[in-house]
C-alpha cells in the first residue's frame, strides 16, 4: 500500500488505491489523528472526501471510537439518562431500552445504524402486535439517546429523524358521566375510599401526588392544598419521592366545602387506626397511608378502587380515569380551558386541549350559539 506524506493538516483529506483494489477516503483530525473510509470506486471516496471536510469545518464530523448500539445504549441509559429524569421516568425507559432496543438493534454498530434499519425494526416489532403507542415510546427512547451521542460527536446525524412513524390512535379514556360521577360520591359515604376518591374526582391529581400528599400539605382554614411532590414505586428500588412530574405540577389546588369535610372525617378515621395499630403504626404524616401509616402500594390502590367500582355497579375503570373525569365535568361546566390546565399541572394548555379535544365541540358549539344569539338579537 502506497503511503502518504507526514504532518497533513487538520481538515485536509485525500484519496487513493489500496492493493486490493478499494479506495480509502482518509482525513486528518484536529487531534492529528487521522479518520479512514473504504469505496469500491474512486467517485465514492472523492465524495465521501468533500462530505467529511465540510462536517469537520462545521463541527459536526462523528470522531468517536467505534462502538455498538448495545454499547452506546448502556453507556447512555445508565451514565447520563439516569441522572438527568425522574425515577418513574427511568424506569418505564429501562423496559424499551433493555426489552427492545438492546434485543432488536443492539449488534448494529452506532455509526452504521441506519433510517432503514430502525424502520424496518419498526416494522417487525408492530407485525409481532406490539402497538403504535409502544413504537412511539421506543422511538422517543432512541431518539433520545442518538441526539446524545450526536452532541458528543460519536454519529453526525440523528438518524431517527428520518424515520416514519405509526400514526397515534385516538385516546379511549373511560369518563364518568356528572350522573355516574354524582351517584359514585353519594355510594362510597363512610367508604374507606371516600376522601381519596372525592379527591382525585375533584381535582384531577395524579396517582402519585396523592399517595405523596401529606396532611402538612393541607390548609383547612384556607380551604386550598399544595401539591408540591410524587411518589412512584421502583421495583428492587422501593418508594422514591420527589419532585411532581412538571414545574407546573407544582400547584395550589382551592377545595369545595364537601371535599374539605370528606377529608376531616377521613382524617379522624386515620387517628383512631393509628391507636388500635399501636406500635406498628408508622406515622409519615400521610393523608393516604396504608394500612401501618406508610406510603399506599398503587397495586393495592388499584385493586381496592376496582372492587370499589364494582360494589356500586359502574364500569371497570383504571383509577388514572377519575383525572380525565375531572377535566371532562369541568369542562362540561363550562370552566376555561386555561383554569383546567392549571388545575391538573399541565406543562402547556396546548397539552390539555390536546387530551381533551373530543369534549371541545360541544363547548364550542355553545359559544357560537351564545354569538348567534347575540347578533340575531340585535339585527
Amino acid at each position: 500500500m502506497v503511503r502518504k506524506k507526514q504532518g497533513r493538516r487538520p481538515g485536509e483529506g485525500t484519496v487513493y488505491r489500496r492493493k486490493d483494489g478499494r479506495w480509502v477516503c482518509e482525513v486528518t483530525l484536529e487531534d492529528q489523528s487521522r479518520k479512514q473510509y473504504y469505496f469500491k470506486t474512486e467517485k465514492e471516496a472523492l465524495e465521501k472526501r468533500r462530505i467529511v471536510i465540510n462536517e469537520l469545518a462545521a463541527g459536526i464530523l462523528a470522531t468517536g471510537p467505534q462502538q455498538t448500539l448495545d454499547q452506546f445504549l448502556k453507556y447512555w441509559f445508565e451514565d447520563v439518562y439516569r441522572l438527568a429524569v425522574r425515577p418513574s421516568t427511568y424506569k418505564n425507559t429501562h423496559s424499551l431500552v433493555y426489552n427492545y432496543l438492546i434485543p432488536g438493534l443492539g449488534h448494529v454498530k452506532l455509526q452504521k445504524l441506519t433510517a432503514q434499519k430502525i424502520q424496518t425494526f419498526y416494522a417487525q416489532k408492530m407485525k409481532e402486535g406490539v402497538s403504535a403507542i409502544r413504537v412511539r415510546c421506543i422511538h422517543g427512547a432512541l431518539h433520545t439517546a442518538l441526539e446524545h451521542a450526536r452532541r458528543v460527536k460519536l454519529v453526525s446525524v440523528n438518524v431517527c429523524t428520518d424515520v416514519q412513524l405509526p400514526s397515534r390512535p385516538k385516546p379511549r379514556h373511560m369518563v364518568l358521566t356528572p350522573e355516574q360521577a354524582a351517584l359514585f360520591l353519594q355510594k362510597i359515604r363512610d367508604h374507606e375510599l371516600e376522601a381519596l376518591v372525592t379527591l382525585a374526582l375533584t381535582t384531577g391529581m395524579r396517582k402519585g401526588e396523592l399517595i405523596g400528599l401529606r396532611w402538612s400539605d393541607i390548609d383547612f382554614d384556607k380551604g386550598m392544598l399544595k401539591v408540591s411532590r410524587a411518589v412512584v414505586y421502583v421495583n428492587n428500588v422501593g418508594f422514591v419521592e420527589g419532585e411532581p412530574k412538571t414545574e407546573a405540577s407544582k400547584r395550589i389546588i382551592m377545595l369545595p366545602a364537601f371535599v374539605l369535610s370528606a377529608l376531616s372525617a377521613h382524617h379522624m378515621n386515620l387517628i383512631e387506626k393509628s391507636l388500635d395499630v399501636g406500635k406498628v403504626w408508622v406515622d409519615h404524616d400521610l393523608v393516604f397511608p396504608n394500612d401501618k401509616g406508610d406510603f399506599l402500594m398503587p397495586s393495592a390502590l388499584f385493586r381496592r378502587f376496582r372492587k370499589l367500582l364494582k360494589q356500586v355497579g359502574l364500569p371497570d375503570m383504571r383509577f388514572h380515569d377519575l383525572r380525565h373525569s375531572a377535566a371532562t365535568l369541568l369542562l362540561s361546566m363550562g370552566v376555561q380551558l386555561k383554569v383546567i390546565q392549571e388545575l391538573l399541572g399541565h406543562s402547556s394548555i396546548e397539552i390539555t386541549a390536546d387530551i381533551y379535544a373530543h369534549v371541545l365541540p360541544p363547548t364550542h358549539k355553545e359559544a357560537m350559539d351564545k354569538m348567534g344569539d347575540f347578533f340575531e338579537g340585535g339585527l
